[in-house]
């Protein structure tokens, strides 16, 4: 269960922004529960009309002399990317505009085999090469040692960068990065090709508009894909660049746009992130970065549609690999069903392609609402990928074990991390006994709603004013609403089962709701429920009839307490990791025998996910930790069946009666709660 934030703005906030400004009510709700209280506030967040000098950001100076030199003296120049959409397209950037002034300049992508990052076998091959100057992108702030091999072998080093430098900078002519102690630039939040953009700008006497037009479209693909804050200057990036990606002249991005069913149609940053920028990625996830390098640069359309095709494939490849990974992490969950009940979820697979797991991490980290790390293990060696939210820290964890581990890094949400096949096992230990020592309640998924939004603002001009505040993404999130005590009308499915349509009606007013990826047969509702709704809202067109229709996030009952039941879920996955539990709590969660009935009688023949009985079984005093219970006691007996992964429960055809004394999970919980008694 998801924990909802309802925000309330300030009427006179509201107010306020509207009469100051050519936003809508709607828009203006939105950027007063995200803390704007003035028009100038808001024109921080969404307003920003360009990027600011490419000087001002720490040794740009320096960095553009080094390169103009370079190529004015007719050395060799390298551009160093890496294998990711943000690596890919800074190299594009970067060496693209060098060939065209004339330089003598290569590129050079690692694979991910390789490493991220230089490496000393890429630098020894480089100075083979006969290369005089190393220009990283998106890499290189942590080169240290590499550095130091560069000049030694009498090359030189310009490094820019975007990821955090530490206390000690790697020895280079420059290093171009927002984040050293000395940067002057007003904005601090580029990706790698933003900063390789305005690069290319100092190169050519700090000309922004040149390098957006020429690059820009490039640079919102990497901004978008490379998930940083869609405000400031990014987002004025963004907004550029999408425009200039909707008549690019590049063969290739006007083929990877067909290949994504997205010819013809309006781009945003949703379709690029969902459409262009995994694609893109694909490449080095499962194949060569250098393919979807060579799509960038391809002249030829006929070529640049044979690439695309190919990135397509491997795109699809490497969505089979990702479902394979989930089905064999769901097959082990059936068989130790008790690996869900722990705070941070871990699993390990031979074989797991470390391209795909991070991507996996995330995906079970939505559907179990835990912190989760996948573990890929070849030659004796696992290799993992983390994901958490919340105040959950990844690299804290990692760094409190890392006996463990031969390597590790990343920031709270994310992290990396290499270790022995023999480790495994001690480290899932050592990261259980840290969540438990540093989180005893573990945080949980939320979702943040600007407002509980009134009819009278769910019309199609208001939705549709909610443009005015893209380009949503990180920082920028689009923003989701509270619809309150809608009334179930009709449900029904959409593209054969796979998706369900609810029509809902809100104080006489009625509005389409889509659930995508629910069938009917997993909503937890009825025809006549009275539900809250959790949606994203849009307006769709249809036959030149416009209307306002409802993504539906979330939903729940009304009345719902979801603090209890929050912390119901809590004591009863404490129960089942064996934890000491406060003497009054076992007597709280033994169900008696009428609790037990009233449990088996909600449950229908044909089977209920178990947010639904959940809710059913709210309305009658029985809290979620018991309801478990029963269910557990249920399927001890012979009763009942559980599909943990999905999350669902069902009858068992046979026997009928049976004696709940029977059971040992009843035995066990009635004998500490006796024993609770009389220490009491």
């Amino acid at each position: 269960m998801k924990k909802w934030i309802i925000n309330k703005p300030r009427p006179d906030v509201v107010r306020t922004l509207q009469s100051r400004s050519d936003l809508s009510a709607l828009s203006c709700m939105v950027l007063a529960s995200r803390g704007c209280i003035d028009v100038a506030q808001a024109g921080e967040l969404i307003g920003c009309q360009q990027l600011s000098d490419p000087f001002l950001l720490h040794d740009m100076q320096e960095a553009a002399d080094c390169i103009n030199a370079a190529v004015d003296a007719g050395k060799r120049i390298c551009v160093y990317g890496d294998y990711d959409c943000d690596g890919v397209t800074a190299t594009a950037i970067l060496y693209s505009f060098l060939l065209e002034t004339g330089a003598d300049v290569i590129w050079r992508i690692p694979d991910r085999e390789e490493g991220y990052g230089l490496n000393t076998e890429a630098v020894q091959a480089m100075h083979e090469d006969g290369v005089e100057l190393i220009v990283t992108v998106d890499n290189g702030i942590s080169a240290v040692k590499e550095a130091e091999l560069i000049a030694e072998l009498g090359m030189e080093l310009v490094i820019t960068d975007h990821h955090q430098p530490s206390a000690v900078l790697p020895r280079a002519a420059a290093i171009v990065d927002a984040h050293c102690a000395d940067n002057f630039s007003p904005f601090r939040l580029y990706c790698g090709a933003g900063i390789a953009l305005l690069l290319v700008a100092a190169l050519n006497d700090g000309d922004v508009d040149m390098a957006l037009e020429q690059f820009g479209d490039l640079a919102a693909i990497a901004t978008i894909a490379d998930v940083v804050s869609l405000t400031g200057e990014n987002r004025y990036l963004v907004q550029m660049g999408l425009q200039y990606l909707e008549n690019t002249e590049r063969a290739g991005l006007r083929a990877l746009r067909e290949v994504s069913g997205l010819a013809g149609k309006p781009l945003s940053a949703s379709s690029v992130s969902f459409g262009l920028a995994p694609r893109i990625n694909a490449a080095g996830r499962m194949r060569s970065p250098k393919l979807a390098m060579e799509l960038l640069l391809e002249e030829n359309p006929r070529r640049a549609m044979e690439l695309a095709q190919e990135l397509d494939e491997i795109n699809g490849h490497r969505r089979e690999i990702e479902a394979q990974i989930i089905e064999s992490v769901l097959a082990q969950i059936a068989r130790h069903p008790e690996q869900l009940f722990e705070r941070v979820l871990v699993f390990s697979g031979q074989g797991w392609d470390t391209g795909v797991i991070g991507i996996v991490a995330s995906r079970l980290m939505e559907r179990f609402g835990k912190p989760c790390i996948m573990i890929g293990v070849e030659d004796g060696v696992g290799h993992g990928s983390a994901r958490s939210f919340g105040e959950f820290s990844v690299f804290d964890c990692l760094t409190a074990c890392e006996k463990h581990l031969t390597k590790f890094g990343g920031h709270p949400a994310a992290g990396g991390l290499t270790l022995p096949e023999s480790e495994i096992e001690g480290f899932i230990r050592s990261v259980a006994e840290y969540a438990a020592a540093n989180h005893p309640e573990m945080p949980v998924l939320e979702l943040n709603a600007a407002c509980a939004v009134q009819p009278e603002l769910l019309t199609v001009e208001e939705v549709g004013s909610l443009s005015q505040l893209e380009p949503f993404g990180a920082g920028n999130q689009e923003p989701l609403f509270v619809i309150e005590n809608a009334r179930v009308m009709e449900i029904r499915p959409l593209s054969e089962g796979v998706h369900t349509k609810l029509r809902v009606e809100v104080q006489g007013n009625s509005y389409d709701a889509l659930l995508f990826r629910t069938p009917p047969e997993r909503v937890s509702l009825q025809v006549g429920s009275v539900c809250h709704l959790m949606v994203r809202l849009s307006v769709n067109t249809f036959h030149n009839t416009s209307r306002v229709q409802m993504v539906v996030q979330d939903y729940r009952m009304s009345g719902l307490k979801q603090l209890r039941i929050l912390s119901a879920l809590h004591t009863y996955e404490s129960y089942r990791r064996g934890e000491p539990q406060p003497a009054a709590i076992w007597q709280a969660i033994t169900p008696t025998r009428e609790e037990c009935i009233i449990v088996y009688k909600a449950v229908p023949q044909r089977g209920i996910q178990l947010s639904a009985l959940m809710l059913t079984l709210y309305m009658q005093n029985i809290n979620a930790c018991k309801m478990r219970i029963c269910i557990d006691i249920f399927c001890e007996l012979g009763l009942m069946v559980q599909d943990v992964c999905e999350g669902s429960v069902a009858h068992l055809p046979g026997k009928k009666h049976v004696d709940l004394q029977a059971s040992e999970i009843l035995k066990q919980l009635q004998a500490k709660g006796k024993e609770a008694m009389q220490h009491g």
